[in-house]
């Protein structure tokens, strides 16, 4: 199965870095946000805004790759791909894993170039030890998300309706976390949903790593939503494709 899961990783990977208006693109956003928001945006409630909306962007990143990762099984499916990887002597399950691995770890090299910029205009640099957790929170957080929006995609079976479908949740989802303001200063219904946001468990884990905790908790959340939703997401792809 593993040998599977790579081919099918490495021949997305392929694609994606022949396809560099993509590549840019998925950039431009969180550059801005730390460009416009993080350096320009005067506020009070954070002696460093930079350090605070990092963890924000980083995570934005990773969810803004895992959202769209049920738009590349829909395609492939389109485009008969899905048909032909079906009939090839390895476990179907595998289409979908390599999928979800491969958007996380586009997620995360995306993210990656996020730090560096951050590290380049002012952010705290943290120890080797930090990084590595994060990265692992990123991982976490991608596979939640990614496997969350592939079996969305499975159950839309439409382009047009998951693009909706994105568009409909990508904001707002961001902005009901705890990525723009810490908690205390949001109004009590606002406070309410960050609390139960996916993304503010991972942005409060990369938060707390930044101020020298380590949150085993977090982590474990993460990593027990990551494996739910993930066989939620295989059941659904083994009923579909069946």
């Amino acid at each position: 199965m593993m040998k599977g899961v790579f081919t099918y990783i490495q021949r997305d990977f392929i694609r994606w870095f022949r396809y560099r208006v993509g590549v840019v693109s998925t950039l431009v956003l969180p550059a801005a946000w730390l460009m416009f928001v993080g350096l320009a945006l005067p506020v009070e409630f954070t002696g460093n805004y930079l350090d605070f909306i990092t963890p924000g962007i980083l995570v934005m990143t990773i969810q803004t790759a895992g959202i769209s990762s049920g738009s590349l099984l829909m395609f492939d499916k389109m485009l008969g791909f899905l048909n032909k990887f079906l009939a090839m002597p390895v476990p179907r399950e595998s289409i979908l894993v390599s999928k979800i691995l491969f958007i996380t770890l586009r997620g995360i090299l995306q993210s990656t170039i996020i730090l560096v910029l951050v590290i380049l205009i002012g952010a705290t640099i943290l120890n080797p030890l930090q990084y590595g957790l994060i990265y692992l929170i990123l991982f976490l957080f991608g596979v939640f998300i990614s496997a969350f929006s592939t079996t969305i995609a499975l159950y839309l079976d439409d382009h047009d309706s998951f693009a909706a479908f994105t568009a409909m949740v990508t904001m707002p989802l961001f902005f009901t976390s705890s990525a723009p303001m810490p908690y205390d200063v949001m109004p009590d219904w606002l406070c309410a949903i960050a609390h139960v946001n996916p993304l503010s468990f991972a942005i409060d884990a990369i938060r707390d790593l930044g101020s020298g905790t380590i949150p085993f908790f977090s982590i474990g959340l993460l990593a027990v939503f990551s494996v739910i939703i993930l066989c939620i997401s295989g059941y659904v792809f083994r009923r579909i494709t069946v």
